[in-house]
């Protein structure tokens, strides 16, 4: 028998994204969010409340990066999350993130991130929070490639769990995309 939970925002896995972008006097800035995700083959949606200080960032710079968040950097994700940029302007500093400049958009990498989507604003939406991003790029680290390609075993992304309150690193390969099916057809 199933458990009813309700209309809840609850959907696994959740990707961890940690949406960069500079402040008014150039600064990094950042924020955890999780609801998001490709909408389009070079679109990426989030959803972000315009009282945040990097959506009002992306809305004047017209730019943003989705670096994926780690396992090697748990805490620090976190913390990004539930500390605003108004009331820390340093936050990601003090929790040891360094950055770069894009050489795509007007907005930061964070350097501890191996993985990153940069993307320019196409539209944002004040009553749905709903923002989408063209993708102008993706970037990785050599150090989470294998054969050229992004291995999740050596990048370690991590999702939400919103249920319990946790976040989880991907597991193991279970199965091959687009083969594995084909003996039901």
């Amino acid at each position: 028998m199933r458990k009813n939970f309700g209309a809840k925002p609850i959907l696994y896995p959740q990707p961890v994204f940690i949406i960069a972008t500079y402040n008014e006097d150039g600064t990094a800035n950042a924020m955890n969010a999780a609801w998001g995700g490709i909408s389009e083959s070079n679109q990426i949606t989030m959803c972000i409340g315009d009282n945040h200080r990097t959506a009002r960032n992306v809305m004047a710079r017209k730019a943003f990066t989705v670096s994926m968040a780690t396992a090697d950097y748990v805490s620090q994700c976190d913390y990004v999350g539930i500390v605003s940029g108004d009331d820390v302007p340093d936050k990601l500093a003090r929790c040891g993130f360094h950055t770069s400049k894009s050489a795509f958009v007007d907005a930061p990498l964070i350097d501890e991130l191996p993985m990153a989507v940069e993307c320019k604003l196409l539209s944002y939406d004040t009553e749905t929070c709903c923002m989408i991003g063209e993708v102008v790029n993706v970037c990785a680290e050599e150090s989470v490639l294998t054969d050229g390609k992004i291995d999740p075993q050596k990048l370690r992304p991590i999702t939400f769990d919103g249920m319990n309150h946790t976040y989880l690193a991907l597991g193991e390969k279970v199965g091959n995309a687009f083969a594995d099916g084909m003996k039901w057809k």
